[in-house]
């Protein structure tokens, strides 16, 4: 039997400039500072309600080998795998954690912004480690996740255990395309 801990609420892969350069020379857009400028030239279409202040602050925090990046990353893996993951998978004799991915969804907020409730996600990214979500419920017709992220090379247990969890459940059902949510629900 599996030995997992349930965290509450509270993909590490290629950069987004390494991932646009890979994507071809037809490609319009190579870079990030190519999205936020087509974003600007295509404004009224591209950002009706809301600008791209994410984009825009990512840009201007240099590159990823800069000695300040290098200093961060090496503690935010230091928190997120030695302090974080690894040290409660450890402690606890823990084969897997699982948490809430996200609250659920929610009605966008024209003049606000969005309403985000918690959830997961964070940390195994940071860490670089594996992260598994699967359906686990609904609110008003929106589907809701779980997580189940665990250390380094624990890939082939957490697909045990989220393809457990979803024959056990059976939550998922086929996606449906509203026009509006029912959240009279």
């Amino acid at each position: 039997m599996s030995r997992i801990a349930v965290i509450g609420t509270g993909y590490v892969g290629l950069t987004t400039g390494a991932y646009l350069a890979h994507l071809g020379p037809k490609a319009p857009v190579r870079s990030l500072k190519d999205i936020i400028e087509f974003n600007e030239k295509n404004r009224d279409q591209e950002m009706p309600y809301f600008g791209q202040d994410l984009f825009v602050k990512a840009q201007a925090k240099g590159p990823l080998t800069s000695k300040e990046y290098l200093t961060a990353l090496r503690k935010n893996q230091r928190l997120s795998r030695t302090q974080g993951i690894d040290f409660v998978i450890n402690k606890h004799r823990l084969d897997a954690l699982i948490a809430p991915t996200g609250g659920p969804a929610w009605p966008t907020d024209w003049i606000n912004g969005d309403h985000f409730t918690g959830g997961y996600s964070s940390m195994s990214a940071v860490a670089g480690y594996p992260h598994i979500t699967v359906p686990a419920g609904y609110v008003f017709g929106l589907p809701f996740g779980i997580s189940f992220f665990g250390p380094a090379y624990s890939e082939p247990k957490l697909i045990k255990l989220a393809y457990a969890f979803e024959q056990a459940t059976k939550v998922r059902r086929m996606p449906r395309f509203l026009a509006s949510a029912d959240l009279k629900e």
